[in-house]
């Protein structure tokens, strides 16, 4: 067995220079980083089966490692039976010294053959090579595309431009495959957007009951509620309406609620346990219309169950909407939508659209989701800046932002979420 060592500036000059001294058949000792770059040890005519053999123990452990890292510095080349030897030695000595509770004042590195620089560098350019070779892949199957069916290509480009998710994309521009033109395509695909969009049909306000606004923090909940109160004192007086806040982990929250009360006229109680909660509701069963500020949770909150179940004990129905801003990202949503489920709201108020770049991602999470959408704001003001959700008014303003940016999405993005559905095509 020959050993011999190489130093390179990285690892694949460092494997080139054993392919070219030792051969294709060469074998990785051991590698380490040493100044200016890495140091390889390499070996060829190696023998695995020498190191089965059992030998002395652990007394004269640290002179036979010497013995050994002297060997391969002077570029020596001990036999194959010498070096087995040693390295047994090695072995044994550490495996007695770890059973007899003491550690050996020098342990040599083992080498970890699952860690074999040559297969971590293999699989490391097999991952890039089957990346390229994806894109690659995604390339041809989009520009394919356009050459087959420059109309659906062209519609799914326009729909991607709102901002929705690529599967809804998809499945919207084949269900208008056949129509005549990229117009007639275009204003069915949003036809169908339009039906598919979930609106709550029903007037909460007007209906009356408990309701609770739930929700990431930083949403606006509590200017939420103060517009929704206002718009109901409005419409019916302020004699059926009272407010409850159960949040008592923000600073000021129940004190921006407590004045939002005092300019409306109406009756605000703090509670912070699901008895207090019960309490208030019962004090409150005479009106029309409660509302209740809840506590701005981040969605991995520990303590998300243990707050949200303020809301789920007590003898009085109490309905959950869930807030949502309009600014946040497609995933985030997804998930708030996921986390908040545990207290089945049954609709969404979207607020900040005045601050959105885009809807389709809020539109896609209400899609997937199957989440009615109740309120929409758009601004500051109290009671002014809400109104009842419109699914046409949604779409035509994600249409208006999309023209507003004046920037379609990039293509090699339409290629990479595109390129996949080759498979599922249409001929």
């Amino acid at each position: 067995m020959k050993i011999r060592r190489f130093f390179a500036s990285d690892m694949r000059q460092a494997l080139r220079q054993v392919r070219e001294a030792l051969g294709a058949d060469a074998v990785i000792l051991s590698n380490k980083s040493v100044q200016g770059g890495i140091e390889l040890v390499a070996a060829m005519d190696y023998d695995e089966s020498v190191f089965n053999s059992t030998l002395p123990t652990s007394i004269e452990t640290a002179s036979q490692a010497s013995e050994a890292e002297a060997a391969i510095s002077t570029n020596s080349e001990p036999s194959l039976e010498r070096m087995g030897q040693v390295g047994e030695r090695i072995a044994d000595g550490l495996s007695a010294d770890r059973e007899n509770g003491r550690r050996p004042a020098h342990e040599p590195p083992r080498v970890e053959w699952s860690q074999d620089p040559v297969l971590r560098e293999m699989r490391r350019e097999m991952q890039a090579l089957r990346r390229m070779m994806e894109n690659e892949l995604s390339e041809l199957t989009w520009r394919d595309m356009g050459h087959r069916r420059p109309q659906t290509q062209d519609l799914m480009r326009r729909l991607m431009g709102l901002g929705l998710d690529a599967g809804h994309c998809r499945e919207l521009a084949y269900r208008v495959e056949d129509a005549q033109s990229p117009e007639q395509a275009w204003h069915q695909a949003l036809r169908h957007l339009l039906g598919e969009l979930p609106t709550m049909k029903k007037d909460l306000l007007d209906q009356g009951g408990i309701l609770a606004l739930v929700g990431p923090t930083g949403v606006g909940k509590t200017t939420t509620i103060a517009k929704l109160a206002a718009r109901f004192c409005l419409r019916h007086g302020n004699r059926h309406l009272a407010l409850i806040s159960a949040d008592s982990y923000r600073i000021g929250a129940q004190e921006q609620l407590q004045n939002y009360g005092r300019i409306l006229d109406v009756p605000v109680r703090n509670v912070a346990n699901p008895e207090e909660l019960s309490n208030a509701l019962h004090v409150f069963a005479e009106k029309r219309l409660v509302l209740i500020d809840t506590a701005g949770m981040g969605q991995r909150d520990l303590q998300l169950t243990e707050r949200l179940a303020l809301l789920s004990k007590g003898n009085h129905p109490v309905q959950s909407l869930l807030t949502l801003s309009a600014t946040t990202q497609r995933s985030a949503l997804s998930h708030a939508i996921r986390s908040f489920g545990i207290v089945h709201p049954i609709g969404a108020v979207l607020t900040k659209m005045d601050e959105a770049a885009s809807l389709g991602g809020v539109l896609s999470a209400l899609l997937e989701a199957k989440l009615p959408l109740a309120f929409v704001t758009d601004g500051q003001r109290v009671p002014e800046d809400i109104r009842a959700a419109r699914a046409d008014t949604l779409i035509k303003q994600a249409i208006e932002m999309a023209e507003l940016a004046d920037s379609g999405p990039d293509e090699d993005y339409l290629a990479m979420a595109f390129g996949g559905m080759g498979e599922h095509a249409h001929v």
